[in-house]
């Protein structure tokens, strides 16, 4: 399923979420708007979505990676290391469900961190 991530209006990046329950109910929900907040080089940002971890959910995720972290209903788009990382992987707070990922270079991110809001809308294939 793929999607498009608007970054305050300005910037685009093309993302896609996997087929998963939890990434099908998260494109069920778009359009998005949101607040956006960063821990290091990870966005993350609250959706109106209440979901527990899934046979995805992991600690082990990689730039570029799209989770949902259920302790804060929120999706955490990962683009390089966190606060909780030992090296330059990413590492998030606690385990998120992968529901989906970067189509582009995530490094792309950084650029985005004096962003204040995400949209998230679907692409008809």
């Amino acid at each position: 399923m793929k999607i498009k991530l608007i970054f305050d209006e300005k910037e685009e990046v093309l993302a896609e979420l996997f087929d998963t329950d939890c990434a099908k109910a998260i494109y069920n929900l778009l359009p998005i708007e949101a607040n956006l907040n960063t821990w290091g080089d990870e966005f993350y940002f609250s959706i109106p979505l209440e979901y527990s971890l899934d046979e995805t959910a992991t600690l082990k995720v990689k730039a570029g990676d799209i989770g949902y972290w259920p302790p804060g209903k929120a999706l955490a788009i990962f683009f390089g290391p966190t606060p909780a990382s030992v090296d330059e992987n990413p590492v998030p707070a606690s385990e998120v469900n992968i529901v989906g990922r970067l189509l582009e270079d995530s490094t792309k991110l950084k650029k985005f961190k004096k962003f204040m809001k995400i949209k998230i809308i679907p692409l008809l294939n």
